[in-house]
């Protein structure tokens, strides 16, 4: 369950970050005007935000299995 929250919670950070402020005001790509400009090109952000979409499905997948797994119970505990 802990790594389908972690999977969850990279993959929708990784999907959003890269179309964001935080994104072009990067300290280390300031301090170099080449990887500044390789961060912020278009395809390098779509290639961030597609690694999140493949976290985020490997992570409802995961829920998926766990939640299949789960035993169906048709009598209240202590009964």
């Amino acid at each position: 369950m802990l790594l389908s929250l972690y999977l969850l919670e990279a993959g929708l950070l990784l999907i959003l970050a890269p179309w964001t402020q935080f994104w072009d005001r990067n300290y280390l790509a300031a301090l170099h005007p080449v990887l500044a400009e390789w961060l912020t090109h278009a395809f390098v952000r779509g290639a961030v935000s597609g690694v999140g979409i493949v976290s985020v499905g490997a992570a409802l997948v995961e829920i998926g299995q766990l939640l299949s797994r789960r035993p169906a119970s048709s009598q209240a505990p202590g009964a």
